[in-house]
């Protein structure tokens, strides 16, 4: 088992270097490369983001406060479903806090947690335009609206079901 993480982290650290080679020489390309390289290795651990500043030179402490900044950039592990829970006025005032509480305690989690199973990475979010619907959640791409905290077991049951086949990368 340790040789393939150890093969899967060259394989990784290649198509980063494809994509270095395709931006660096590029004025401003450094989100741009933090993006793939955040979609090869799934967040940006402080090796990834030394790696990149030594490729590029541009110096560490610039990398880092770019993946600090901007909330879409991940330095932890995320899980394969994240779970965003809109706290805007609409989605609060109609029960967004209660919701929230009963997805942290179905998954055991606090905002910004992903459980130990990296299955779900829990986000408090703003609002994301779907204020008619209030309450909503999204997971991953798909919006789950009008929730009451009863209707969250069933519904993180469902991604937990599509876990069940094995998961071939």
């Amino acid at each position: 088992m340790g040789m393939r993480i150890e093969k899967n982290h060259d394989e990784n650290f290649q198509k980063l270097d494809e994509v270095l080679a395709q931006y660096k020489d590029q004025q401003g390309m450094l989100i741009r490369i933090l993006q793939k390289a955040q979609e090869i290795f799934g967040h940006l651990p402080d090796e990834v983001q030394s790696y990149i500043a030594e490729k590029t030179d541009i110096p560490i402490s610039t990398v880092n406060g770019v993946v600090s900044f901007y909330s879409f950039f991940s330095q932890e592990p995320q899980g394969k479903y994240t779970v965003g829970v809109c706290l805007g006025t609409a989605c609060y005032v109609k029960g967004a806090q209660e919701v929230l509480e009963e997805i942290k305690e179905e998954l055991g989690l606090d905002v910004g947690e992903t459980t130990l199973d990296h299955m779900f990475t829990l986000k408090a979010t703003r609002c994301i335009g779907a204020c008619g619907l209030a309450p909503v959640i999204t997971i991953n791409d798909d919006v789950h609206g009008r929730l009451s905290p009863s209707d969250i077991p069933s519904i993180l049951h469902q991604y937990m079901k599509n876990q069940k086949e094995p998961v071939v990368k």
